[in-house]
């Protein structure tokens, strides 16, 4: 058994059975071994990119890493943004990157880099092997690593000469720790300051944010009279029907500030102090009051739902069952506009659909409009690298087999990794993408009166998309998934209807 070998035996038996990959010659016999070995789902992505925001995905809705397959340094460093995000989104991902043979890496041939440093940048735990006898072992602990609370990047580093030296031994899987629970005391003292009487805000992050962290978070704001947000970004919400309705804290400084300041209180569970993404001229860095007090119920790497039991319990709080916000009767009408989109989006969503949220500026307002819909899971971008819609999405489908995928995309940022369409062809998954066609970085246009800058005809030429316009519908068949236009609301819920009720990957382009 060589190094490869061993790898991938210990992978399956650490649970990682699914692998994202863009192989290159050093990762060959890697590949070979996924041929003698049975087991593991392989899916090609056509950049590296594509490869890391799928597994993000993946791990999101199946709550288990996949592994990624890289080639070398340069080939890591063009995944690099989406493991950037699947940071910030907590989650799992076991990087597999080939490199130099240990003895050609001092003769610094052209593909030679600093692939551990570049792996620091996003990894939780990096290691090199130093040998086929190493690399089971190595292989183990990466996992291990990736699984622990509340989730991390994992990278392991393969020389050539490792894998395919004769000498391998498969290491079992090792145990991966609970996240931690919340010390008694804790839950009192928050207990306290929700008996205070005085404006308590509940911020929600990670597992608090699905259908379980929810409910009992919606106990405590019934019995206590707290009010509950979710964080700006999250890795996955579970909404709609029969859930409570959360809003999340606003993107625009101005606007958070102003939802902020009428609480005295802050708790934070499974998420972080709220601050502004950018800094601007003039406005505030963070954005609760200043003499809001934080209050941390439990950080990321908690069990968040027992510390949301253990409060609701310690008030005494009642079941409490949400009031279902109203549904309108019918989809968007006329032109598309944010609001008919969402209108349609809300009463077409399919049941247990999962939403792939990269709809940047157009899609503002989608979030509230659509409390209402069918239950279903919201994905958002976590780390503002933008680019990870479509891989995420590809993600998605694979770790939820038999939920209709709906990805909200920004056309411009959808160009970064538009190469995703093909594996979502390639792999007949169930994704319905909705292209928002404005044809400019919509976003800059705002962030640059947000600056304070006077921009002029080169300023507003580098955040237009025309010249020529992108044409999604093409693009999509080019790699192999169906495609059409829609320019108004009814086509637009005519196409939808039509996607959901076949089976593989369908664009639908928004002419805006």
């Amino acid at each position: 058994m060589n190094g490869a070998e061993s790898l991938v035996q210990t992978l399956l038996g650490s649970g990682v059975d699914t692998c994202f990959a863009n192989p290159g010659t050093s990762e060959m016999h890697f590949v070979a071994a996924l041929d003698r070995i049975p087991g593991m789902r392989c899916v090609l992505g056509l950049f590296e990119g594509v490869v890391t925001g799928a597994a993000d995905g993946y791990y999101r809705m199946a709550d288990k890493p996949a592994a990624t397959l890289l080639h070398c340094g340069p080939g890591l460093a063009n995944g690099l943004a989406n493991l950037h995000n699947a940071r910030r989104a907590q989650s799992a991902v076991v990087n597999v990157v080939g490199d130099q043979a240990t003895y050609h890496r001092p003769l610094d041939a052209p593909l030679t880099a600093d692939t551990e440093g570049l792996a620091r940048a996003v990894s939780a735990f990096v290691r090199t092997a130093t040998g086929a006898a190493s690399v089971g072992a190595d292989a183990a602990v990466a996992v291990q690593a990736a699984r622990a609370a509340p989730g991390q990047v994992s990278t392991l580093i393969l020389p050539a000469d490792a894998a395919w030296t004769e000498g391998g031994e498969v290491a079992r899987a090792l145990p991966v720790p609970p996240p931690a629970r919340v010390a008694p005391n804790i839950v009192d003292g928050i207990a306290r300051v929700l008996r205070s009487g005085e404006p308590v805000l509940i911020l929600l992050g990670g597992r608090a944010l699905r259908a379980e962290g929810l409910a009992a978070a919606h106990r405590i704001a019934a019995a206590s009279g707290a009010r509950l947000m979710a964080q700006g970004s999250n890795a996955r919400i579970a909404r709609g029907r029969g859930r409570p309705a959360i809003e999340r804290i606003p993107y625009p400084v101005d606007q958070a500030v102003k939802v902020l300041s009428a609480f005295r209180h802050l708790v934070l569970v499974g998420s972080v102090e709220p601050v502004g993404f950018f800094a601007y001229p003039g406005k505030p860095g963070r954005l609760a009051p200043r003499d809001a007090a934080i209050h941390v119920l439990s950080r990321p790497e908690h069990d968040q739902l027992a510390a949301l039991e253990a409060l609701a319990d310690a008030l005494g709080a009642p079941e409490a069952r949400p009031a279902g916000p109203a549904l309108s009767p019918e989809s968007g009408r006329g032109a598309l506009t944010p609001e008919t989109i969402a209108a349609t989006l809300a009463v077409l969503l399919p049941e247990e659909a999962v939403v792939v949220d990269e709809a940047v500026t157009t899609g503002r307002g989608f979030f509230p409009a659509t409390h209402g819909a069918a239950p279903h899971d919201w994905l958002q971008l976590c780390g503002g690298a933008i680019g990870e819609g479509i891989p995420l999405a590809v993600g998605a489908a694979i770790g939820a087999p038999g939920r209709r995928v709906v990805g909200l995309q920004a056309d411009g940022s959808g160009m970064y990794t538009a190469q995703g369409l093909w594996t979502e062809a390639r792999e007949q998954l169930d994704v319905t993408t909705l292209v928002f066609s404005n044809r400019k970085y919509a976003i800059l246009l705002g962030e640059l009166a947000n600056v304070g800058a006077n921009p002029g005809r080169t300023a507003l030429d580098m955040l237009d998309l025309g010249s020529p316009d992108l044409d999604w519908v093409r693009l999509a068949n080019g790699m192999g998934v169906e495609a059409a236009r829609a320019e108004s609301a009814e086509q637009l819920g005519d196409l939808m209807t039509q996607s959901f009720r076949q089976k593989g990957p369908f664009v639908i382009e928004l002419v805006i």
